[in-house]
């Protein structure tokens, strides 16, 4: 049986960074995905995920987004590749909000959170935001959080970069390999593959959606799977006003529906499309059973309701459409917490649809635990005893 000092399950979002911090610090890692990173069957794709640093989520994240634009920018100078766009990040609310976003008071938090870490922001009333981005149509009442260092980054890609370094530092990656089970003794961590079987000191479970069939009973109860639909609309006239330079990464908590919507600016030019999602916890799935296919009916749905009110320009015709899956928990925060009675297991699941941009930091803080026994990191607000696992 072949032994490492770290095994990751899993080279999505947070697996890749896992691995390539790992792998740059001499750590003998062994990494294992059923598919091949990146792709499409999990929740680390989709061109563009949102990045920003005032986390409306909890202050306590906003060290983690802070770091992991460091790590990014890093990444890009090393391989040339790029990784993060900072065009801006605008957030729209108002008091007459009734969509939540990850939990209440987003936009406070987002504003408290940018003062307490001195991050640079303005805040506009509805009138600067028409004069600003008048591809907006927003309401007298409605006002703006604008963050010219928040962007997005490019999901496939910034996995792809790391697993290439981390190849190249002298990890060994599986790629097409299903893991079955794990077992944890005194001595260390077995896994059982479909390909074999191997052992480490240490095991890391970052697994997705597929993170509850892996860890089972009692998780199965606390990680719920939910299907998102991302939808890239066509722009009636010139791209100009959509592209990055001119139209920013947006939040929008929205008056008279029950979620709100987000989306970016036209990335891939004028026939690329402009990307819109909204977040829908109506239909519990599975990471085996989901729907991958986006039907006719939604599409109109997404672009009635979340795309045609509230963006000028847009059409109906929709250029592409995908499908993603939220691991989400009853608070929509993460769990980053060593297995109930197996301290050698770390499960990892930066979850419910707001993970993707801290996942540098927290593959780094991951590293420093398996190689140092903790981190630097404090992952105490990510613990399971919150959610009564412990």
């Amino acid at each position: 049986m072949r032994r490492f000092a770290t095994i990751v399950l899993g080279l999505g979002a947070m697996g890749s960074a896992t691995v390539y911090q790992l792998a740059r610090k001499g750590s003998r890692v062994l990494g294992v995905d059923r598919f091949s990173p990146p792709h499409a069957y999990g929740s680390t794709h989709g061109d563009t995920r949102i990045t920003r640093l005032a986390i409306g989520e909890g202050e306590h994240y906003t060290p983690l987004a802070m770091r992991s634009h460091e790590i990014w920018r890093d990444l890009g100078h090393k391989t040339g590749r790029t990784l993060l766009t900072a065009n801006g990040g605008l957030v729209l609310s108002s008091s007459a909000k009734t969509s939540r976003s990850h939990g209440d008071h987003f936009f406070a938090n987002t504003v408290a959170a940018a003062q307490r870490y001195d991050i640079p922001h303005e805040l506009l009333d509805a009138a600067q935001i028409r004069r600003r981005f008048p591809q907006f149509n927003v309401a007298d009442d409605e006002s703006g959080y604008f963050e010219p260092g928040a962007g997005f980054l490019r999901p496939e890609e910034c996995v792809s970069v790391q697993l290439d370094l981390a190849e190249q530092h002298g990890a060994e990656l599986h790629r097409d390999e299903q893991v079955s089970a794990f077992d944890v003794s005194d001595g260390g961590v077995t896994v059982t593959t479909d390909h074999d079987t191997y052992s480490a000191d240490k095991l890391i479970v970052a697994a997705g959606p597929w993170l509850p069939e892996l860890v089972g009973h009692p998780f199965t109860r606390h990680l719920t799977i939910y299907r998102q639909v991302l939808c890239w609309f066509d722009i009636e006239g010139p791209v100009t006003p959509f592209l990055p330079e001119n139209f920013p990464v947006f939040i929008w908590e929205l008056q008279g529906k029950r979620q709100g919507v987000y989306g970016f600016p036209a990335v891939d030019g004028a026939r690329g499309g402009l990307k819109i999602a909204t977040e829908q916890y109506d239909a519990v799935t599975t990471a085996e059973s989901v729907e991958r296919e986006v039907s006719a009916a939604e599409l109109g749905a997404i672009y009635e309701e979340y795309a045609a009110p509230h963006i000028s320009g847009l059409s109906s015709t929709c250029v592409k459409a995908t499908t993603c899956l939220y691991t989400v928990t009853p608070d929509f925060g993460f769990v980053i917490d060593t297995l109930p009675g197996a301290p050698r297991v770390m499960i990892v699941s930066p979850c419910s649809g707001h993970g993707f941009k801290h996942s540098p930091a927290i593959g780094e803080a991951l590293s420093e635990w398996a190689i140092e026994g903790a981190s630097r990191l404090d992952l105490g607000p990510f613990a399971m005893s919150r959610l009564g696992l412990n």
